[in-house]
């Protein structure tokens, strides 16, 4: 069976391509295609120029014509680098708290917060719990994301956290969006456990670990280094036990306090995230480490805090993701778009290094190399909007979303055929 289309003709096709992973872009180094094609194989992209001259290679290769009518831009489907879609129950109780002056770390102490979660999640079927994510994934995947890093974490015990795994594995098998899945069994130290952090840690590497790779659940580990959670201390051990099992290791960095970016650094995390607390010390270390730094937006609008010094960041030569945080609690919003403007707006972030930070460097921070950019060998992953110009997508701050999303080179959703 012949799976060659060709997909045009697109006003624009901003690919992503030719630009570095660290440190600032300026708009001008954009690559635009005009009035130009993209030939996809067997869900990745075959080919990508001007549409008069793609056309008669289509035609060579008996390929189906996908003709657009009327103006649309094509940019790489979004890269979501860091959610918790997997959930029960909602916090709408601790928004309205904050909003009347408690703080994050306040509302945790007396019951509310992650452990809030936890205890709704652990209620929730492995089957609701899929609905969840299911439904979540779905609204992301209609607003351009067609790929959504998923974390646990709302479970605290070896039970509870593969029951969250198993249920992202099973909402990954059903669904369009590619879900990447992620252990944060270290999220916080469950109130009900009778032992210490270091002996919650040490049970969770020596006893979970081993099922994550036998059941293939996840090959990343995440942990939230910070007050109400873990310090370095604790945590060097836990990261030293995932490194030798050749887990990914990312953290929750500095977003209260610093330390948390450090410790990513010294262990060669993929990615360090929030970094609100961070300072120039810290920026400076990660902007000379490998690890890319990700800013989550949707936190800061949640709890009312400063954004990620995204600004710095890059000026120092750093990398830059940029995510949206979806979870209950503190970054219910889940719309990656509109966080993303809204970070470029106020950290003066060229429209360039806001979309980099949504597609190829946030495919970087979850280490996948086949998404990101349109280039030959990439994934047919398309986000494509109804317009001339791709300025027109951050200067709408999220109003304006895609019309038609491809994802592994087939249509997903289309605006104007969705029920």
């Amino acid at each position: 069976m012949n799976n060659i289309k060709l997909i045009g003709p697109f006003k624009q096709i901003i690919p992503m391509t030719g630009l570095s992973l660290k440190g600032p872009i300026t708009d001008d180094q954009l690559t635009v295609w005009e009035d130009a094609g993209i030939l996809v194989e067997n869900g990745y992209i075959h080919s990508i120029g001007k549409y008069i001259d793609v056309f008669p290679k289509a035609e060579e290769l008996k390929a189906e014509i996908i003709k657009l009518e009327g103006n649309h831009t094509c940019l790489p489907g979004f890269i979501d680098s860091h959610t918790h879609i997997c959930f029960g129950g909602t916090r709408a109780n601790d928004y309205a708290l904050r909003n009347a002056g408690k703080s994050y770390l306040e509302i945790a102490k007396t019951g509310g917060g992650i452990w809030d979660t936890v205890t709704q999640t652990r209620k929730a079927s492995q089957e609701e719990l899929v609905k969840g994510i299911v439904k979540r994934a779905k609204q992301h995947l209609k607003n351009g994301v067609t790929t959504i890093e998923v974390k646990s974490g709302y479970g605290l015990s070896i039970a509870e956290e593969l029951k969250m795994l198993r249920a992202i594995k099973d909402a990954n098998a059903s669904i369009s969006a590619d879900l990447v899945p992620t252990c944060l069994a270290a999220h916080m130290l469950p109130k009900d456990y009778p032992g210490s952090a270091s002996e919650y840690l040490e049970e969770i590497s020596s006893e979970l670990f081993p099922i994550l790779k036998e059941q293939r659940l996840t090959n990343r580990i995440d942990a939230f280094i910070e007050e109400s959670a873990f310090s370095k201390n604790e945590i060097a051990p836990y990261f030293q036990e995932a490194k030798g099992m050749g887990f990914d290791i990312t953290v929750h960095a500095d977003q209260f306090s610093t330390s948390g970016s450090k410790i990513a650094v010294e262990f060669g995390a993929i990615s360090a995230d929030h970094l609100e607390a961070s300072t120039q010390k810290e920026i400076t270390l990660l902007a000379k480490s490998n690890v890319i730094a990700t800013a989550l937006p949707g936190a800061s609008l949640g709890l009312g805090c400063n954004f990620t010094p995204a600004r710095k960041i890059l000026d120092a030569g750093g990398a830059l993701a940029i995510a949206s945080d979806h979870n209950p609690g503190s970054a219910p919003m889940g719309d990656l778009l509109t966080q993303a403007a809204i970070l470029g707006t106020f950290e003066k972030l060229t429209n360039a290094e806001v979309l980099a930070g949504i597609t190829f460097r946030a495919a970087a921070a979850l280490n996948l190399s086949d998404r990101g950019q349109l280039a030959k060998g990439f994934l047919a992953d398309l986000s494509i909007f109804h317009t001339h110009d791709h300025k027109e997508i951050l200067y709408n701050q999220g109003a304006f979303k895609p019309c038609v999303i491809w994802k592994n080179g087939g249509v997903v959703f289309d605006k104007h055929k969705a029920p």
